[in-house]
């Protein structure tokens, strides 16, 4: 019989993720209105301060602590409820909202706070790049050049669709590169444009893999192969619009842990923030932390 969800938390929103600041306040009042007992709610407008204040809710003994936030934000923090007996739910403020929607969130507040209110813990996996833990996915190429320059008010006022227009300009400047994957079976040695390091579904708010999921205990590496750039457009409009020929461009390797190296040596992002460069370490966390899911 699984636990039941917590009846209180304490409340941390990114109130410098795109809808945050605006959204704060309905969440206080809607989560009490559905029936959780807030015992403390921080709008955190300096982002470097976010990770501090989901550490200081785990140390008071709260039950449960409630990000909202973008995928960044939430990567950000869960290393902080890694081994610790507190459940971990989300309201997904931010551009793409990935890992909610690997959660199977609604992305309205409305019926976030529901899902919360009625729904249910699930024991979900985490990645770990190194030493670090994220929530859902990371990739090397054109996602690192992209999140080190986009503007953060052309995320922040145009979403997904700022997003959309900073990714083309990236894309004019950008080149394949070299990668090679060691796994169980040897080194795999490839040209590339995109490297997805995947713990769910989705990446950038699009379904990258059917097979990828937070409770298979292991990473699926995902190369968008070859040496021709638009590959890699034809491969995120394959996926955008779910065409069968989206598998055609990619190789997969699956495992609880790779080694990852490129030349030349490239950035990874992690959910959006651009935290590590290879070589590295992936391994799966297998079951780290507790979630809330709808029932």
């Amino acid at each position: 019989m699984p636990l039941p969800v917590p009846r209180e938390a304490i409340l941390v929103v990114n109130a410098k993720s795109r809808r945050g600041a605006a959204l704060f306040e309905q969440a206080r009042e809607k989560l009490e209105s559905a029936g959780i007992r807030l015992i403390a709610a921080h709008p955190v407008r300096d982002p470097d301060l976010l990770d501090d204040t989901v550490r200081a809710a785990v140390r008071s003994g709260a039950p449960m602590v409630i990000v909202g936030g973008g995928d960044g934000s939430l990567s950000g923090v869960v290393d902080d409820v890694v081994g610790k007996d507190i459940v971990f739910a989300v309201l997904p403020f931010g551009t793409a909202n990935s890992f909610a929607r690997t959660l199977g969130l609604p992305l309205d507040l409305d019926g976030a706070v529901k899902a919360i209110a009625t729904g249910k813990r699930r024991r979900v996996d985490l990645g770990m790049i190194d030493g670090d833990y994220f929530a859902n996915a990371a990739a090397m190429g054109l996602s690192p050049m992209i999140g080190t320059s986009v503007p953060h008010n052309l995320k922040k006022y145009f979403g997904r669709a700022g997003y959309l227009l900073w990714a083309v300009w990236c894309f004019a400047r950008f080149r394949p590169f070299r990668v090679t994957i060691t796994d169980d079976a040897g080194a795999h040695r490839m040209w590339a444009s995109e490297v997805r390091i995947l713990n769910g579904k989705f990446h950038g708010g699009v379904v990258m893999s059917d097979e990828a999921c937070v409770e298979s205990g292991e990473m699926l590496i995902q190369v968008v192969t070859g040496r021709n750039r638009w590959r890699l457009a034809w491969d995120w409009y394959a996926r955008f619009f779910r065409l069968r020929s989206r598998e055609k461009l990619v190789e997969e390797f699956r495992g609880r842990e790779m080694r990852l190296d490129a030349r030349p040596r490239r950035r990874i992002s992690i959910d959006g923030e651009v935290l590590a460069r290879v070589p590295v370490t992936v391994r799966v966390a297998e079951r780290a932390i507790d979630v809330v899911v709808p029932n």
